[in-house]
């Protein structure tokens, strides 16, 4: 389970108009102690991974400048880009109207943030006409060999 906020590290939510329109950071961990991040290329705004941050993970992207998330699948910390190299240097973090969810705007070192070895992890479109729901590939070539750069590493992706 994931780590609540850590005392001390964010500001305490007091009000609505605080919360909504001050300059404190007082973000809203939902039960797990999660705040989900979308994820975006700064330079072309396109959708790369909807990853969940806890208070540290948080914390330590704001300290470092490189994204950290909080793995639901593998119950740890993760430094984006640690075993792969394809490490997140975060240009821009933004949080929304009542502090429940962020945005980071990054520059990628290498060509893809997915593990499957897609650039982003939104590779595929659903077809939401027709006979019923099918997916539909956007991306038709991985930028790497997720086997060659994560070897014989568990990989997240639970059933």
């Amino acid at each position: 389970m994931a780590a609540g906020p850590q005392t001390g590290t964010f500001a305490p939510r007091t009000s609505v108009e605080q919360v909504e329109e001050g300059h404190e950071l007082a973000p809203k961990f939902d039960a797990d102690g999660l705040i989900p991040a979308v994820t975006t290329d700064a330079a072309t705004g396109e959708v790369l991974m909807l990853g969940y941050m806890n208070a540290e993970a948080l914390g330590l992207t704001i300290a470092t400048g490189e994204a950290h998330y909080w793995s639901r699948s593998r119950a740890c910390l993760w430094h984006k880009g640690a075993t792969s190299g394809l490490v997140q240097k975060v240009v821009e973090l933004r949080i929304d109207d009542d502090q429940d969810a962020v945005w980071l705007r990054v520059s990628i070192e290498g060509s893809a943030s997915c593990h499957v070895g897609y650039r982003s992890c939104f590779y595929r479109a659903v077809e939401v006409a027709g006979g019923g729901p099918s997916l539909r590939f956007v991306e038709h070539e991985k930028t790497f060999d997720p086997r060659t750069v994560y070897g014989d590493a568990p990989n997240p992706t639970r059933l």
